[in-house]
């Protein structure tokens, strides 16, 4: 049955935050804001919070190194992911990303229908692995931010939370990375 079981005990994980905006500082990034209220009220560690423009190899360069870091398990972006000329979160993670998780957006589509209807089209969330880190992409607004962590990321990023989640399975992430039995065998 899904929910969470309550006799395991809640593990945190090290999770960053990344605004991608051309205009918001720390003191005006409102979404920002509730994803790391949100993120350390569930008892998790906010790793870092940052603003990055909207800029590919910037945002690429700041991907790169919290992947590189093994003390971040999680990267959650907002901003950056709808249809106009400025937004390339999307294309900044493609760049990077080792491994869709093309179920994130799809869902994250469906719950943004309840509230903002067939608008929920021209959202571009995403989300991936690479290094054995998860990425995240959430549109900018205050919507959707409290959309995606509290309807997904919540459950998703709790090892509480059956009959399956994402947490369980940050230790089986880079697998692809050491070799198998069968090539320690040879």
């Amino acid at each position: 049955m899904a929910g969470i079981d309550q006799s395991k005990t809640f593990v945190p994980i090290n999770i960053a935050v990344m605004t991608v905006s051309d205009t918001r500082t720390l003191e005006t990034d409102t979404s920002g804001a509730i994803l790391a209220e949100r993120i350390v009220g569930m008892g998790h560690k906010l790793a870092a919070r940052v603003i990055v423009k909207d800029d590919v190899p910037l945002i690429v360069a700041q991907l790169k190194s919290w992947i590189a870091d093994p003390l971040v398990d999680c990267i959650v972006t907002n901003g950056g992911t709808g249809v106009t000329g400025r937004d390339v979160t999307p294309e900044a993670f493609a760049q990077v990303c080792e491994k869709e998780i093309p179920g994130f957006g799809e869902m994250f589509r469906w719950i943004s229908m309840k509230s903002i209807g067939t608008s929920t089209v021209q959202s571009r969330a995403t989300a991936g692995v690479a290094n054995g880190t998860y990425m995240f992409a959430l549109p900018g607004s205050n919507g959707a931010v409290k959309d995606g962590w509290d309807e997904i990321l919540k459950y998703q990023l709790d090892i509480r939370h059956k009959p399956c989640n994402f947490v369980e399975l940050i230790p089986r992430l880079k697998e692809h990375l050491s070799p198998g039995p069968a090539a320690a065998a040879r």
